[in-house]
């Protein structure tokens, strides 16, 4: 019998030989935890493997599905669990993959939250620029709107992956596809302003890491999240804004001022255009509401 703890971990460790990125090991594992701990008063000591049952996963997602959890959440723990009872079957461990017996749920696309104008605006003036951690604070914002990048992409970026002089930036995105993407003006001179003073930091090198952590090393995902999350949660009055909403600004206010679509599809390293044609719809109701708002005819009137 095989412990479903053991076959977690050696599963994480396999996804990392194959290349998958932090954030995606880290979800599987926080996924996989989960479905553990529901399955734990199931059994006596540990839980084994083999003796799961379908009846249980469905139980589990049933009681997801009672917690209110949104569909999408649902569809990416049953891609985990897939995931997960595949690697079982190629280790011989079970015979089948229960998974194969589930449908997948279908959901809406949840329409991305994002910052306004004057929001951003205020985000990208609050570090404070007589330290070096604001220097270092005020170049990955100001990068992130003007490029539209991930935060592992930031994490990842190289100080030879930016070209002041052309203002691009190299990045290399999911599944390890690189792509160039336009830097703004403001961006290459908070990166030129944190690039001075980044030997406070760490060793210089066109071969290292851009941004480094407080003892010179290189960030994980995590680590900035959070870091710029104290920032966000200066300005943001509603519960769901993260540093990805900043990916999700860049995206909607390039789409306002006019931007071709597959444009910003490449930008973001989207490799289907359906992920990015989200931003049509918030554009739309923009539009709706302002239309609303401002047309005579549409403004309701009470007559006696």
């Amino acid at each position: 019998m095989h412990s479903m703890r053991e076959l977690i971990s050696k599963f994480c460790t396999n996804l990392k030989i194959e290349g998958k990125s932090e954030n995606t090991i880290y979800g599987y594992n926080i996924d996989l935890e989960q479905f553990h701990s529901f399955l734990q008063p199931f059994f006596e000591g540990e839980v084994r493997v083999e003796q799961i049952l379908v009846i249980q996963i469905r139980d589990f997602l049933r009681w997801l599905h009672d917690k209110q959890d949104c569909n999408r959440s649902l569809a990416r723990k049953m891609a985990s669990l897939k995931a997960f009872f595949q690697y079982c079957k190629l280790q011989d461990v079970i015979p089948v993959n229960p998974m194969d017996r589930l449908k997948r749920p279908k959901f809406e696309k949840k329409l991305p939250k994002f910052f306004s104008q004057e929001e951003i605006e205020l985000l990208l003036s609050i570090p404070d620029l007589t330290c070096k951690y604001g220097i270092r604070n005020k170049a990955i914002f100001e990068l992130i709107y003007s490029s539209g990048l991930r935060i592992a992409e930031i994490c990842s970026i190289r100080i030879q992956d930016v070209e002041i002089k052309r203002q691009l930036v190299r990045v290399v995105g999911k599944g390890n596809k690189e792509r160039i993407v336009p830097v703004g003006n403001m961006a290459i001179q908070s990166i030129q302003n944190y690039l001075e003073i980044r030997h406070e930091f760490g060793p210089v090198s066109g071969e290292m890491t851009m941004f480094l952590t407080r003892t010179g090393k290189p960030f994980y995902s995590r680590q900035m999240n959070i870091i710029l999350q104290r920032y966000i949660s200066l300005i943001a009055q509603q519960k769901g804004y993260s540093p990805h909403t900043i990916r999700h600004t860049f995206a909607t206010h390039l789409l306002q001022g006019g931007a071709d679509l597959r444009a910003i599809q490449q930008m973001l390293g989207h490799t289907n255009l359906s992920t990015t044609e989200i931003y049509t719809h918030v554009t739309l109701d923009d539009i709706t509401s302002a239309y609303r708002k401002a047309h005579p005819r549409t403004k309701n009137e009470n007559k006696d």
